[in-house]
């Protein structure tokens, strides 16, 4: 790998390993025309002559076969569809993570429903939510209402979301953690309704 200076510090230069047209090494190679047609084994040079010919780039697929595999391509639109593919995968995949929603055994109904709505959001964006309830003083006296509050949220949000852990008391906190249901299901139970 080569590497290159930038400004006095050393930065590693990102490098294609996919050899292009001089970059080949074998005498002979197996080619793919620009139409996908098999041609056969060929010298070096032939295949580039024949890339040449139709202005395109002799690219190197499989350099782990004998005689390695090429192909007579475009070189720069397969890199840009490469990336248009690679930035495709990154946006489906679900970064997650895990919000969080407190709640108190005495959450007013006002409070409650704006806090089930920001939890619906995250739901909604394919995050995990941490519902807790926090106790303080005497209030733990009280952790059937934190049950009560914690079933009741899911309850609601069950159109969304599935319990992934059951309501815990930890300390003063009773939590309990909902992750969203998979698109499938949620399909599914649209179709119902």
């Amino acid at each position: 790998m080569r590497k290159a200076i930038l400004y006095g510090t050393e930065v590693a230069a990102i490098r294609d390993t996919t050899r292009v047209n001089g970059e080949i090494r074998s005498q002979n190679v197996r080619l793919i025309d620009q139409n996908g047609d098999h041609v056969g084994i060929v010298s070096l040079s032939r295949a580039l002559d024949m890339a040449s010919e139709v202005e395109l780039d002799l690219v190197e697929i499989s350099s782990a076969s004998d005689p390695p595999v090429t192909r007579i391509m475009d070189y720069g639109k397969f890199k840009y569809q490469e990336s248009r593919k690679a930035r495709e995968v990154r946006k489906k995949q679900t970064t997650g993570g895990l919000k969080e929603v407190k709640f108190r055994p005495n959450t007013d109904v006002h409070d409650y429903t704006f806090k089930m709505k920001h939890a619906r959001e995250f739901l909604e964006d394919r995050c995990k939510v941490k519902a807790t309830v926090v106790f303080r003083g005497r209030q733990l006296v009280y952790q059937d209402q934190g049950h009560k509050l914690l079933n009741k949220l899911s309850e609601d949000l069950a159109d969304l979301a599935q319990i992934e852990k059951e309501p815990v008391m930890e300390g003063k906190f009773l939590s309990m953690i909902l992750a969203p249901l998979r698109e499938k299901q949620t399909k599914s139970q649209n179709a119902e309704e």
